[in-house]
């Protein structure tokens, strides 16, 4: 037998006795080490199972921990057992309780021999290429790390950031040239004597001690000191998410492991029974062609991170929660329309654009004191009810629960007033699926009829503020706005009415017929009200109730309503 495997094992002790037992029945020699961490009445279960096996050797247990150099030791511990009690191996593979054989091992046997001395480890030069994703890099080499990522966090964080305010570097050992890459090789006995045998080993090992995940290191800068030929990749299939996270296989990935041109496939879920059956059969035949190239495989990987940060359109699953860690704002599943004002200039204004069987035209979604769905729904399609305290936990969500209600009948209509929500008013700004129609200065209706015209009145209503009402939604210029916004001033719904309620119907349903819709009622006094409390519309209300009042003598029709 040509190489001998080292196992890493933790946690699931009966699945790493599933491999270990597989493996050597194959007749490869095994030195598995179990975390002495792990629980006692599973080590005991695993070395009851492995008894029966001479070539399994359960080595000393160390408590490991993940980031520390124990995790180097354990390792040099299995590689100094197999390089003594086997002679004729010429190859060691490092794997962990958690990986499984996707190819046959005689192909493995071959691969080994045709290749000789190779080594096949991932080995990065960490100045030449960009290899850890969400984590530390260079500073693994050049920064103390006494305390434990996992029980200590916080003295580990207090200890980084004291020691780059105070600029301290540790200094490399001569001659050594810091590599960094996956954990899982194959190296050659060469090699590993050569590590083992090294006259600065000590120094190397005081090192690495006090460095940053050794176990990504300490062999990957090692080996280019004693490697003969190195093929920088991994035998073992381990990708990571953009957390640097180790992705996990399940049963129904089969089909794609069987696809790759590696030997091995780490992380395999401990509970994939269809997995470990079907690859630990000694009678299983290989589906794969020969020379399958493994860049097959990118592709479902990119598209699990796309969605694992990007997601699906206006659904947020648990793992996505809060989506601000992934993206400035969650994405809306379909286009929508929101109307801003026009409910001032025609009350009920959705109830009228809603009587088409085919159009979701809900009222004000986020008013302060109550929900208006759609048909005055109380609860809506997906259990939504229009209870204005629960929407207010998580207006965002709510949103996007309710547009995906309603995909199909795209696009979705909301009315919007400068009063309800600010931070809404900036979620409608920043969403590029949202197209806004405003209409201007639209608040001045409302506020002469709540004041019934008197401008005294209204003046300590928006001295309470100290703003105009509005103020609020129009927003300062927002580089992050991507929303399509059409506005039209009062003016125009004063001066032609009919004619801007065409245009902006058309934006909205520019095939298929046009809601008809009563006529605006507009108070006669308005521009007198918004000249005393000194708008600056105030001059373009007044011309075009001029030109509105002209136009009426003409055609006799309707005088404006009196309010």
């Amino acid at each position: 037998m040509n190489v001998g495997f080292a196992i890493l094992a933790h946690v699931n002790l009966h699945r790493a006795g599933q491999l270990a037992r597989a493996l050597a029945d194959w007749g490869a020699p095994v030195a598995l080490h179990v975390d002495a961490r792990a629980p006692e009445a599973e080590f005991a279960a695993l070395r009851e199972a492995c008894a029966d096996r001479p070539r399994i050797a359960l080595i000393d247990r160390r408590p490991c921990e993940w980031g520390m150099f124990s995790l180097v030791e354990a390792t040099l511990d299995c590689v100094s057992h197999l390089l003594q009690t086997a002679p004729g191996i010429g190859h060691v593979c490092l794997l962990s309780g958690a990986c499984l054989p996707i190819r046959p091992l005689d192909d493995l046997s071959r691969h080994l021999r045709a290749g000789g001395p190779t080594d096949y480890i991932e080995s990065n030069d960490i100045a030449a290429r960009r290899w850890v994703q969400g984590g530390l890099a260079e500073e693994r080499f050049t920064l103390h790390f006494p305390y434990s990522w996992k029980r200590q966090r916080r003295l580990f964080d207090l200890s980084v950031r004291l020691q780059r305010r105070l600029g301290i570097r540790r200094r490399l050992p001569a001659g050594l040239m810091p590599h960094i890459g996956s954990q899982w090789w194959c190296l050659s006995r060469a090699t590993l004597e050569g590590i083992l045998n090294d006259p600065r080993k000590r120094e190397f090992d005081d090192f690495f001690a006090r460095s940053w995940i050794p176990d990504e290191t300490y062999f990957q800068t090692l080996v280019r000191r004693h490697a003969l030929r190195i093929e920088n990749r991994s035998l073992t299939l381990n990708r990571f998410d953009h957390q640097g996270k180790p992705y996990m296989f399940y049963d129904d990935h089969q089909a794609l492991l069987e696809q790759t041109d590696h030997f091995f496939a780490r992380k395999i879920w401990s509970g994939a029974d269809g997995l470990y059956a079907h690859f630990l059969d000694p009678d299983r035949v290989d589906p794969r062609k020969p020379g399958t190239p493994s860049r097959l495989l990118e592709r479902p990987f990119q598209e699990a991170m796309r969605i694992r940060c990007e997601g699906r359109p206006g659904l947020l699953s648990q793992s996505r929660f809060p989506c601000r860690w992934f993206e400035a704002q969650p994405s809306t599943p379909a286009g929508y329309v929101v109307f801003d004002g026009f409910d001032a200039l025609i009350p009920g204004w959705h109830r009228h654009l809603g009587l088409h069987n085919s159009r979701i035209c809900h009222g004000r979604l986020f008013a302060r004191d109550r929900v208006e769905f759609h048909g005055d729904m109380e609860v809506y399609r997906g259990n939504i009810p229009a209870n204005p305290r629960i929407r207010d936990r998580a207006p965002e969500q709510f949103l996007l629960n309710l547009l995906r209600q309603d995909v199909e009948f795209a696009p979705v209509t909301l009315q919007f007033r400068p009063a309800d929500s600010a931070a809404m008013a900036r979620f409608f700004r920043r969403d590029p699926r949202a197209r806004i129609l405003r209409l201007e200065d639209a608040w001045l209706i409302e506020l002469y009829r709540a004041c019934k015209g008197d401008p005294d009145m209204a003046r300590k209503l928006i001295g309470r503020s100290g703003r105009w009402p509005d103020a609020g939604t129009r927003g300062r210029p927002d580089p992050a706005e991507r929303a399509t916004v059409e506005s039209w001033p009062l003016a125009d719904a004063l001066a032609r009415p009919e004619r801007l309620m065409r245009k902006v119907m058309a934006r909205v349903w520019p095939e298929g017929p046009l809601p008809t819709l009563p006529e605006p009622r507009i108070p006669r006094n308005l521009p007198a009200f918004a000249a005393a409390l000194g708008h600056p519309a105030a001059d373009a209300l007044a011309e075009a109730t001029r030109e509105r009042a002209v136009r009426d003598a003409l055609y006799t029709q309707p005088l404006l309503d009196a309010g």
